[in-house]
């Protein structure tokens, strides 16, 4: 058991400095751009901390895990890759779908963005618990 609790911790911290330097530095201004007039002034917390925990969590059961049992980065990564798209997938044609004036960008972006963030991180927890063992 504590080997799993390193081993989501690890990808946990792995996941918020990946996901953190996008939000803040590189997708800021095209969100600001294409969603200002639906953003919040302050995100919720709560639920932001929820889908993490969640996502990683998905990631481990999904991605990682599976990898690391089969000894194979490849299976890991493209198994991440995947989970990325579908969740991300989810929620931005879900908006898209049901949100008036949507932009169809952001739901590209947002999904490419999901798939890119899922297969590296899932890369780190793989190497995480390559290093664990």
């Amino acid at each position: 058991m504590m080997y799993y609790l390193k081993l989501y911790a690890a990808t946990f911290v792995g996941f918020l400095a990946i996901d953190m330097v996008w939000l803040a530095f590189v997708a800021r201004g095209f969100y600001k751009h294409h969603l200002g007039f639906l953003l919040s002034e302050q995100p919720n917390w709560w639920a932001a901390i929820v889908f993490y925990l969640l996502f990683i969590a998905g990631l481990l059961v999904f991605a990682v895990v599976p990898g690391l049992q089969a000894g194979s980065l490849r299976k890991a990564l493209v198994l991440g890759a995947f989970f990325g798209l579908v969740a991300y997938a989810t929620y931005d044609l879900t908006n898209l779908a049901t949100v008036k004036k949507w932009p169809w960008i952001v739901t590209v972006v947002d999904m490419a963005w999901g798939t890119v963030l899922a297969a590296s991180v899932t890369g780190i927890g793989y190497a995480v618990g390559r290093w664990l063992r």
